[in-house]
């Protein structure tokens, strides 16, 4: 006896796995933000609903969308139009504000963990990573995420921009060497659609 989908799939769709911009920011840009971040203070790095210190190490500033700032915005805004693509997923609002982050040499990393989860975060579909150091300014500091068929570490190259379904567990691995950089945004709406 054949089984039949009683709904249309839609066998286009890869909701396992990431998509990338190698080349997403020029140089030029990379150093308007770089200009762009001083004018934010440093925050505490904070997770929803565990104990900080086993689960994340990191330095963050916010940064908020302004006249300043609205054209990275702008920019990642495309990008997450051509990688949802893949997904489709209904997105609807950004929420949150640019986190710029810094990992350091004394351990700095970010466990394994979702981006999506209860409120203030369940509005999160799509994850984004912008990487700002040169891969050679340090050692450790992988970005890992699993794909469910096995662990990847994507792309490391200075101003690449990853994307990738907020639900996906990812991590960064501790850095033993020198400092990463990057941008994290996330995109969303309602309960995934």
């Amino acid at each position: 006896m054949q089984i039949r989908p009683i709904f249309d799939v839609d066998t286009s769709i890869d909701q396992s796995n990431y998509y990338c911009f190698i080349d997403g920011f020029s140089e030029q840009e990379l150093e308007w933000i770089n200009n762009l971040k001083e004018l934010y203070e440093y925050q505490p790095a904070t997770v929803v609903g565990d104990d900080i210190q086993d689960i994340r190490k990191s330095k963050v500033k916010w940064m908020h969308i302004d006249e300043k700032s609205h054209w990275v915005y702008d920019k990642i805004k495309n990008f997450v139009l051509e990688a949802n693509n893949v997904w489709k997923f209904e997105l609807s609002s950004i929420l949150d504000s640019i986190q710029y982050t810094e990992y350091y040499d004394d351990g700095g990393h970010y466990g394994w963990h979702m981006d999506v989860g209860p409120y203030p975060i369940n509005h999160r579909k799509i994850s984004i990573t912008i990487q700002l150091s040169n891969p050679e300014d340090y050692d450790g500091g992988e970005l890992e995420i699993w794909t469910g068929s096995g662990i990847k570490n994507v792309e490391k190259h200075k101003g690449c921009v990853i994307l990738f379904p907020s639900y996906m567990l990812h991590r960064i691995t501790p850095v033993t060497k020198g400092t990463r950089k990057s941008l994290v945004l996330w995109v969303g709406g309602n309960t995934y659609k």
